[in-house]
């Protein structure tokens, strides 16, 4: 049987720093193309859960021990990135500390999320999603 080309799968992280006011979140400063702002996150490995990929992908990038809280939803158009066709799994999370720069990252910094710069991918409606989510205590609804 021949294997159907899909979509990539990958996972992004909103974390939230719980020991600061307000709980502001974490962006990283895109290495490498495309650039911009964006929320932590990277491509799902072989025989790895979502869950374990948005833990990885967030410790690789900023150097943050995250807690998952919330899936907050899957986003799939497929020109959210132009690499190609991607399809990613966002989840809510929590950590306390210092963020660093790390891996893919050239950069991190801390925002509150009504106070963002222009975002990398789809990211600018994802976190408007999040918002969403922080005022009504709901995730997006189809």
């Amino acid at each position: 049987m021949t294997r159907p080309v899909t979509p990539s799968l990958t996972v992004d992280a909103i974390i939230e720093l719980e020991d600061r006011p307000g709980h502001p979140i974490v962006l990283i400063e895109r290495k490498y193309p495309p650039y911009g702002w964006a929320i932590p996150g990277g491509f799902v490995d072989v025989g790895e859960t979502l869950e374990h990929a948005a833990v990885r992908e967030a410790l690789e990038e900023t150097g943050l021990q995250i807690s998952l809280r919330v899936l907050l939803g899957m986003y799939s158009d497929p020109t959210r990135d132009s690499r190609g066709h991607t399809v990613s799994a966002v989840y809510v999370a929590r950590a306390t500390g210092q963020p660093v720069a790390m891996d893919d990252a050239a950069n991190v910094a801390v925002f509150m999320p009504d106070a963002l710069p222009e975002l990398a991918f789809d990211h600018g409606q994802i976190l408007s999603d999040y918002r969403h989510y922080l005022h009504s205590g709901q995730v997006k609804r189809l």
